[in-house]
Parts: C-alpha cells; structure tokens; sequence
C-alpha cells in the first residue's frame, strides 16, 4: 500500500476565516482530520464528505490524547495510505510542537508539509485593538510560552534578558502564572505601571479583553474570574486599545447566529453577519431542488409551452426566478414567447434577479409579501387575463386565491420544491444545547417548521423548549406568524423582509 501525506496545518486563532488559503485546500482534500481545541470547529465543515474525525484536544488539567499518542497516530494513519491533515491552532511552529510530529513522521519514512497558520501572537491582541508593534511605543516584540511552572520558567526564561529586550513582550498560555510572570517582570525592572492587556479567546464571539498593569493585573484576574486560554499583552502598546478596539465595537460582537437557511443561499446571510462582528452558524434546515415527480415535471412543460396565453408573470422568490429560468433552459422554451406579459416581482431581491436576465419588473410592492403586489396592481388587474406563477411547491395559496376573486386565472407553476436538509454537523446542536448560540435566524416558514422536525429526528425530546432560552429573528410577518403559531416567541422582526431588513432588526435587538 502506498504511504499517505501529513498536512500540519495551521488553523489560526479561531476566527475561521484566517485560516491560510493552502491550509483549506489541504482540508478539503483529507481522509482524516486530527484537530484540538484552539482550532474553530467551524473549520470542519470545510472537510469533505465521509472525512473522517478525530478530536486530540487538550485541557489544562487533562488531556484526550498524549503528545506521543498524537504522534503515533499521525504515522499510523499515513501508513494506511490516508491523506491527513493535522489541525492546530494558531501556528504551528509557535509552541505548537509541530517540530515532534515532523521528526516522528520523517524517521518512519512518512511525507509531511508544514503549512503555516497566523500565530495567535499577533493576531489576538490585533483583535483586541492592540498592535504588537508602534513606531513610536515598541520596535520589536518577544514571544514567550507562560505555561510552564514556575521553577520550569526560571529555567526555561532568562527574566533578566527577556524583561527588558524588547519593547513588548506576549506570553501565551499564562493566565495560572500571571501573578508570578508580573512579579518577575517588576523584580528585573519594568515599572509596576507598565500596561498589561489579557485577551482570552481572541477572534471568536467569546473573546474578553482584561486590562490593567503589571502591579495590578493578578488582582484583576482573580476579581474577574478570567480563565485560560488567553493572550498576554505586556508594554505600552497596550494603550492603543481605546482607540483601535475595532471588532469589539462592531454591532453584533460576541453573537453567535445560526442561519438555517438552504445551505446554497447560506453563504450571503452569513457574510452580512460576519461584516457586522457576529459569528454564523450554518444549519441548513430546508434543501431548493428541481421537481422529481414526473407529472409536476409535465406541468412546467405544459405550462411553458402556452407562453403566449399570459398576461402576466408574477416572481416571488429569487428562487422562482432562478428555476424559471433553469426550466425555460432545459425546455428549450424561448423567454421571447412571454412577450404578452407583463412582468412582476416581490421584493427588491426579487427584481434584481429578474434583472440579471435582461428583465425589469414593472411593479414593486412596498412592502415585499403578496398583498402588497395585488394592492399594487389592483387597478390593472382585468378579468379574463392569465397569470402564470412560477415559485414554490411550498408557496402560500392567497396569491392565487385573490386573483381568482378578481376573475385572474392563476396557474400555479411549481419550480422548484422544498425538502429537509440533510447532513448537519453536530457542532452547531452542541450549541444549541450549550448555550453557545446566542440568536436564531428564520427566513421563511418552512425554516420554522423544518428546525423544529430537525431538532426532534436529532434527539431533542423539546426542541420548544429548547428555543425558548433562546432570542428568535425573523425576516417578516408572515414568517413571525408560523414562528407564533408553533409555540416560538419573536425577540426580533425585519421591517422590510429581505436579509438587510433581517440584520437591521437583529441590530435594534443587541442594541435595545
């Protein structure tokens, strides 16, 4: 059998979006992940399907696996033939014992390639605000492990070099010793005042900032209850934290949003929610596919084939726009043909959809539902015309209902349908379950619906229950009315119903 390949990967600090773009394409390429605690779960989504897990993370005070174990496994899985990768966090050659696994895998003859990670070093504090180096303040910097005892650091650190040699000095991995590194850094001459900035969990939702001085910090510490891991920050740069303590004055800092839109429209919500300081987390909880059922396959056809007996063609969805298209296409049905009709969109989005066709909407809805368009056109709505109305199997009946009583003929053309989502990852429901999820977002009312099925089929007893703990947001009325009507409170209600309006409200909550 031919020998694998070791990836040793550095994951960054956690915020998953710092991870190297040759760290990710190694990831998704593995058989086999070995990841530990400082790397972001949310990483693994980035695996590829049927990759397999293994978790080697350590705690202060235990640990899942050994160092040697950890080596050991690496080689053996190599030696099966497996591609790998190694995730750790931060870099892996700062303290990360890259060094170990390397030399273990290259006497058993194992090909490895170290790939570099962003070192929590530099990126927690700049993260906090803090700039290891100023012109003006610090010209170079010191990186020190604090994880040692404190015989194990008078052996390992020379204080009476290190106090003084650079202008800032990072100690990672200290939090139990910091008592003891202040007392060293004082005794070898930093002044008691010198400026101290602690930062635990730098770069995810969770990240605290502590500061004070050196005389002071302990104190402080203890005071605070603040535990490992954190970043420690000694030297005058400390101060420019009041004034560049950028991510932590971002409106959704320290929230972790789940999304459980469709996994293929996921990625826009998420990166709004990103820009704005929060953390997503992607559940999918409904999947957009094409029509499987044949007759419903011969409707479309059917119905695209009598192009020319529309007066109208009314879009609801951005979706309905897209499988209209992706139909017209596999059909061979000209767009031309609907030249009798008159186009219509709900919402904005909607509209630019339809734009990105060489279509422009002739009507827009205040508001973005169904009653608004049919308040918006009820003066050009004659009895006797067609409509043809391309959107969802899912789709709310009043839209053809209201037609029908203005003697409209609907037809009701159903482009794509909506299922429940497989293949969730189980970190986001060890979330849910934690308290690690701070808002949920819904975007339609099978989303309702499908979460709280998902919920049960994962082996929650009260997925009701369990919400309950937590804010709910929705992106309109008709959606806040499913939420009402199946038990769930809305802590927060998009004005207008698109993922701007959706944020905005999300916003007012934190804020309010």
């Amino acid at each position: 059998m031919n020998k694998g390949i070791v990836y040793l990967v550095g994951a960054g600090p956690g915020d998953p979006g710092l991870i190297t773009v040759r760290g990710l394409q190694c990831l998704k390429k593995s058989d086999v992940v070995v990841y530990d605690r400082l790397a972001s779960p949310r990483l693994l989504q980035h695996a590829r399907p049927g990759a397999e897990m293994v978790y080697v993370g350590k705690l202060p005070d235990r640990h899942t696996m050994k160092q040697e174990q950890i080596n050991q496994l690496l080689v053996d899985l190599a030696l099966q033939g497996k591609t790998v990768t190694r995730l750790k966090g931060g870099d892996p050659t700062i303290f990360g014992r890259v060094g170990e696994e390397a030399e273990l895998l290259y006497d058993n003859g194992v090909e490895f390639e170290i790939v570099p990670g962003i070192t929590s070093a530099i990126s927690v504090p700049a993260y906090a605000g803090i700039p290891v180096t100023h012109r003006e303040l610090a010209s170079s910097l010191s990186i020190v492990t604090g994880h040692e005892s404190p015989d194990k650091l008078d052996r390992s650190i020379h204080w009476d070099k290190v106090t003084n040699a650079t202008g800032t000095l990072i100690f990672l991995m200290g939090v139990a010793k910091i008592g003891y590194i202040a007392e060293q850094l004082i005794r070898h001459g930093r002044p008691p005042e010198t400026p101290v900035a602690l930062v635990r969990w730098g770069t995810r939702p969770e990240q605290r900032t502590l500061t004070g001085t050196l005389e002071n910090i302990e104190e402080r510490v203890k005071e605070a209850g603040f535990d490992p891991p954190a970043v420690i920050v000694v030297g005058e740069v400390v101060l420019q934290r009041d004034k560049l303590a950028w991510y932590e004055r971002k409106p959704l800092f320290g929230m972790r949003i789940m999304v459980t839109r469709a996994r293929a429209q996921a990625s826009e919500l998420a990166e709004k929610i990103e820009e704005l300081g929060g953390e997503p987390c992607e559940f999918p909880v409904i999947d957009i596919r094409e029509p499987q059922n044949p007759d419903m396959l011969q409707s479309i056809k059917d119905a695209l084939e009598q192009a020319e007996s529309f007066h109208w063609l009314m879009f609801t969805s951005v979706n309905g726009v897209d499988y209209f298209f992706r139909h017209l296409r596999s059909m061979r049905v000209d767009i031309r043909r609907f030249h009798r009709a008159k186009i219509v969109a709900v919402g904005p989005r909607t509209a630019e959809a339809l734009a990105e066709h060489g279509l422009i909407a002739e009507e827009l809805p205040a508001q973005f539902h169904a009653e608004s368009l049919l308040e918006k056109l009820e003066q050009q709505l004659v009895p006797g015309t067609r409509a043809l109305l391309p959107r969802g199997d899912l789709a709310r009946e009043l839209l053809p209902e209201e037609l029908k009583k203005r003697r409209v003929e609907p037809v009701e053309l159903d482009v794509y349908e909506t299922v429940m989502a497989e293949g969730q990852g189980d970190i986001a429901l060890e979330w849910l379950r934690g308290g690690g999820i701070h808002m949920i977002t819904f975007t339609s009312s099978s989303t309702v619906a499908n979460l709280l099925e998902l919920l049960r089929l994962k082996g929650v007893e009260a997925p009701k229950e369990l919400l309950a703990a937590i804010p709910l947001a929705s992106i309109g009325p008709i959606t806040s009315r499913t939420m009402e009507q199946a038990g769930l409170s809305v802590a927060a209600e998009a004005e207008q119903s698109t993922l701007d309006g959706l944020l905005d409200a999300i916003v007012r909550y934190r804020r309010g």
